[in-house]
């Protein structure tokens, strides 16, 4: 085979090449024999009608078609191969000649990878990440679990930001009642935000017995249509005021918090800990999407191919759907439940689909230049690593995944380790 690829654009061309003789009497071959045992020709059995009784009555050209998506896929392929590029979508076949007893000739309109001129990868300089854990952060970490365990109590006086309030409340436009906006016996907690701006505001100095008119007015962009931008006034009773009342921060707490500890001071350091694993993992995550961001920023690729971009999309659309399966919500749950559809979900994973497209090409520029080429022991530890994430047998994950895709994934966070381990925090 004699394959020529002539460059039309940034990333499109015209790749030409031949189906030889051979392969084009394999494909008819095939097509002929996948026919046959549907015809029925008098004075032959189903299945027994010979090729020269075929081609006098069809005429062999009948076959071609049949014969060209036999043979097509692997010659193209061959032919991607000796010309040396990698496509990123389906080509666009032009049949130039399919004459009998030649070669045919086909042309494909090929979209390839794009270029990618790498800038600096290495000793970035990233955002110094604070990974210090002080004691008001152990104090505020303590205060929240303490706030988690109160109880509220009953109290006579006026409501303040952070009681609950037990309420019935009714919603009124233009002296109207509106749909929705009625509950009964709601506890709502003054200063939560949760419900409309300005509402629990009004609500902070009333006591219990109490009734209220509470103006307000919804915001532009809430749910109901009819409500945006309305003004409102909820008619509120309010049946209870009640107050946190907090446990007493002492070794008597730290136990029942937690059975691993026998003090304050023992949970005190046991939270610190915990505090600064968490806190150093979040500097470590941040500097390495700096690193990484810059190492992109630095890299040049004239232009990145619109299929590309759109299989980003796609593959991040069925990671979350995926991941919300996992979890016992279908894709049909979740988009009732968040009341959106399958072209907004579509919509949200573009936003950032080109940068994470050219990250992807700039990754694999780095494994390639340095020559990454992970080892078996490697592989090996990745099926392992990836069998305990998931919870499989290791046999089910070396079946599920190919070697080729276990190597590109351990060369990538080779290239990522790359950046993250030399970048210099300043």
């Amino acid at each position: 085979m004699t394959a020529k690829w002539e460059k039309k654009g940034i990333n499109d061309g015209v790749l030409s090449f031949e189906i030889s003789e051979e392969q084009v009497k394999q494909g008819i071959e095939t097509a002929f024999n996948k026919v046959k045992g549907t015809l029925s020709v008098p004075g032959f059995r189903k299945g027994k009608v010979p090729r020269k009784v075929f081609n006098k009555m069809y005429g062999e050209e009948a076959l071609y078609e049949d014969a060209l998506n036999a043979i097509l896929p692997e010659a193209y392929a061959a032919a991607l191969e000796e010309a040396g590029i990698e496509p990123v979508d389906q080509p666009e076949i032009d049949v130039k000649s399919m004459e009998t007893g030649k070669p045919w000739e086909i042309e494909a309109k090929v979209t390839v990878r794009p270029e990618v001129t790498l800038g600096d990868y290495t000793g970035l300089e990233v955002p110094k990440q604070d990974r210090e854990v002080t004691d008001e952060d152990v104090v505020e970490n303590l205060e929240s679990k303490r706030s988690a365990q109160a109880e509220l109590v009953l109290k006579e006086e006026a409501a303040e930001n952070g009681d609950t309030v037990v309420i019935d409340f009714e919603g009124f436009k233009d002296g109207e009642a509106f749909e929705g906006g009625k509950g009964d016996n709601f506890s709502l907690e003054l200063g939560s935000n949760s419900f409309i701006p300005g509402f629990e505001e009004q609500l902070v100095g009333t006591k219990a017995g109490d009734e209220v008119e509470v103006n307000v007015t919804f915001p532009e962009d809430y749910q109901a249509e009819d409500l945006k931008g309305q003004d409102a006034v909820f008619k509120v009773k309010v049946h209870e005021v009640k107050a946190k009342e907090l446990p007493e921060l002492d070794d008597e707490f730290a136990k029942d918090i937690d059975d691993e500890v026998e003090s304050l001071d023992e949970l005190k350091e046991k939270v610190k800990k915990q505090l600064t694993e968490a806190k150093s993992a979040s500097a470590d995550e941040a500097v390495e999407d700096a690193a990484i961001r810059k190492a992109v920023e630095n890299a040049t690729i004239e232009e990145i191919p619109h299929a590309m971009v759109h299989d980003e999309v796609h593959r991040q659309m069925e990671s979350f759907l995926n991941n919300m399966q996992q979890q016992g919500v279908s894709p049909e749950m979740y988009y009732q439940i968040t009341g959106t559809t399958e072209q907004d979900l579509h919509k949200q994973m573009e936003v950032d689909a080109e940068f994470r497209t050219k990250t992807n090409l700039v990754l694999e520029a780095i494994v390639e230049k340095e020559n990454f080429d992970p080892s078996q022991e490697e592989v090996e530890e990745e099926i392992k690593n990836l069998a305990e994430e998931y919870g499989m047998e290791v046999d089910a994950v070396r079946n599920a995944l190919t070697p080729d895709m276990l190597k590109h994934d351990i060369s990538l966070k080779k290239a990522i380790d790359l950046i993250t381990s030399t970048a210099v925090e300043k």
